[in-house]
């Protein structure tokens, strides 16, 4: 399956919109739920709107994942960009019909090849212990294992740890 990254734009909030309506359980599984309010059409727009302002100001990245045919498969962002510091933070997600096709690792393996370009010398990510297969995700495309955390939480009745990677960018020279 060809996929590509694009960068989020306001004409694919409706889209995305249905995307994350449609993913919605499968999502709160593996993460956190974002709320009932989140899910209100026109919460969900002024959202879009401030992810996009975010992106103009240079401080995230918000990508779709999309196939040839246009259709979102999947998110994949880097947010809370230290401009100084040129590092930023990781997030994915690829809808439940689309996991376990190389989806997510392509996606990454696009986005790292778009950062070198931008000045990115360091990319964190973080997964939940049970999350295995993004952890090997993140290690296919050379993401070191940092740590994982002693501290538990509880999320859909299982305990769970934070387990922490870091991603430099051995091209960039700047």
């Amino acid at each position: 399956m060809d996929i590509l990254i694009e960068k989020l734009q306001i004409t694919d909030a409706e889209d995305l919109y249905k995307f994350e309506l449609t993913n919605r359980i499968f999502f709160e599984e593996m993460v956190p739920t974002r709320g009932d309010d989140y899910f209100k059409p026109e919460i969900f727009r002024k959202r879009v709107e401030e992810l996009l302002d975010e992106q103009a100001e240079g401080s995230s990245y918000f990508y779709l994942i999309k196939d040839e045919n246009d259709s979102i498969l999947g998110r994949i962002n880097l947010i809370d960009i230290n401009i100084s510091q040129r590092i930023g933070y990781l997030g994915y997600r690829v809808g439940q019909v689309h996991t376990g096709k190389g989806v997510a690792n392509k996606a990454l393996s696009l986005l790292l090849e778009t950062v070198i370009d931008q000045d990115i010398m360091q990319i964190k990510a973080k997964t939940t212990t049970n999350n295995i297969a993004s952890q090997k995700i993140l290690e296919k495309n050379g993401f070191q294992h940092i740590e994982t955390s002693d501290k538990e939480f509880e999320m859909n009745g299982k305990k769970l740890r934070f387990v922490y990677y870091t991603w430099t960018n051995k091209v960039s020279t700047c």
